[in-house]
């Protein structure tokens, strides 16, 4: 018995030590969510360099909308998620615990309102007694939504159908929709029987800016902050190669194959697809302008702004005080 006890201590031992690197293997998984717009930091999920760089084991997983991605969130089934502003807000004013931790992009030319040759739609007085469509709670919704509100034009004149992209994209091609406030690829495949009418950037200049960004759960930005600065820093490795390597961005690089594998579309699609961003500089989104500044964020201020205009549209039902706590500058700084 003398000669056994040591080896039952030796054999409790290995267990625990076998049951703390378990707990530490478990402890660095994480499910984030994307969607498929193309963005330079997209080429880091197709070549792991996010799971690389950050230790992680990532499990990826493609969403149609920020929406989608906003109730699998709700739901615990993912903790880090890119999402629109409108989603965003939508989330927030219902108490979500998230923030958001990075900018990719802002109001650009990369979500669009794309009307269908032969709808007698030429300029935005056009738009009356017309069939429109955008994806439920997107910030292209929001933005179509604040456009027909700018004309003077209320839901009872133009007909607004708030449907997933892909049924956006077989409604416009039966006729059976006049146009569609898309992102790609829906964009690409509208812009081939149709022209750009407004562009997202259009809209914000309209009184109705919009951004999409990387958000977290609370909890997980709390436990797991080398994380996020580690996942950041990624993003902006791959923003920065775009701002200033274009030759490695265009339509034969190896970066949109890279993405035409992950995204859809061909390469020459993805490398069209990114000239349309307006990204923020790492510099910038750490000012007050963006995510600095608590309650003077410009964040912040959007989230507020964007949820007073969703109440009153009746999509929500409340909006907070402030939108401060849904928005942090710590993995930038």
């Amino acid at each position: 018995m003398k000669f056994w006890k040591p080896l039952a201590i030796a054999a409790a031992g290995t267990l625990a030590l076998a049951s703390a690197f378990s707990a530490l293997a478990a402890d660095k998984k994480v499910v984030v969510g994307y969607q498929t717009d193309a963005l330079p930091s997209a080429v880091a999920i197709a070549n792991g360099d996010f799971a690389k760089t950050t230790g992680y084991q990532i499990d990826f997983r493609k969403f149609n909308s920020g929406a989608d991605v906003v109730a699998a969130i709700a739901s615990g089934d993912v903790q880090v998620g890119y999402v629109g502003s409108s989603p965003y807000a939508a989330a927030a004013s219902r108490g979500l615990d998230i923030q958001g931790f990075y900018l990719a992009s802002i109001s650009g030319t990369d979500e669009a309102l794309v009307v269908r040759n032969g709808s007698g739609i030429k300029t935005v007085n056009d738009l009356k007694g017309k069939r429109l469509a955008a994806a439920p709670v997107s910030t292209d919704h929001y933005q179509l939504l604040a456009l027909i509100k700018n004309q003077g034009l209320t839901e009872k004149d133009v007909t607004v159908l708030a449907i997933p992209q892909p049924e956006i994209v077989a409604a416009y091609n039966r006729g059976d929709i006049d146009g569609g406030f898309v992102w790609d690829p829906a964009l690409t495949e509208l812009k081939k029987n149709g022209t750009v009418l407004v562009t997202s950037k259009d809209v914000a200049e309209k009184g109705a800016p919009t951004f999409s960004a990387w958000v977290a759960t609370g909890k997980f930005a709390k436990e797991h902050p080398e994380f996020l600065k580690n996942y950041a820093a990624v993003i902006d490795k791959y923003s920065q190669s775009f701002a200033t390597d274009k030759a490695a961005w265009g339509p034969d690089s190896e970066n949109t194959k890279q993405l035409a594998k992950l995204l859809g579309g061909t390469p020459a699609d993805q490398a069209a697809g990114l000239k349309n961003l307006n990204l923020v500089p790492r510099s910038e989104q750490v000012s007050e302008a963006w995510l600095g500044g608590g309650e003077q964020s410009g964040v912040a201020k959007i989230l507020k702004e964007t949820s007073a205009f969703l109440k009153e549209q009746k999509k929500i039902s409340q909006v907070q005080g402030s939108y401060a706590k849904y928005v942090t500058p710590t993995a930038l700084k």
